[in-house]
């Protein structure tokens, strides 16, 4: 099933939110993402019907599995391609992050692969 990006935002948004605490609550996706309380719960009700988050998110908002593989395909390719954005073409990590994303959820992965090479090769030839 294709996911709509701010969809993706949101998943992408959980994992980074919670890697940094334990508990992520709706506000901080609120602050993270710069959308309403409001926007944010009527998302997360359409991920949790989906399967990707639990459905008691009121609390803390958690990955299911089913999410968790969801944002590791989405997220497979983006540290090289962030990279490219925000080392090789120099434009500011927050838009390099934002772009990277956006490349990653709108390129077929065969496309993020070609370039995840292109980046690791060229770093190879860098440090040797």
């Amino acid at each position: 099933m294709k996911h709509c990006s701010g969809q993706v935002k949101y998943l992408v948004a959980i994992k980074e939110l919670s890697q940094k605490d334990e508990y992520v609550k709706c506000v901080n996706i609120s602050r993270h993402l710069g959308v309403s309380r409001p926007c944010v719960s009527k998302t997360l009700r359409c991920l949790a019907n989906s399967g990707y988050v639990y459905e008691d998110f009121c609390n803390s908002v958690v990955l299911t599995p089913e999410g968790e593989a969801k944002v590791d395909e989405i997220l497979r390719n983006f540290d090289e391609v962030y990279l490219f954005f925000h080392k090789f073409l120099k434009i500011p990590h927050e838009d390099a992050h934002e772009q990277a994303l956006t490349f990653v959820m709108n390129f077929p992965d065969d496309t993020c692969e070609r370039l995840k090479k292109i980046v690791l090769r060229t770093i190879n030839k860098k440090n040797p």
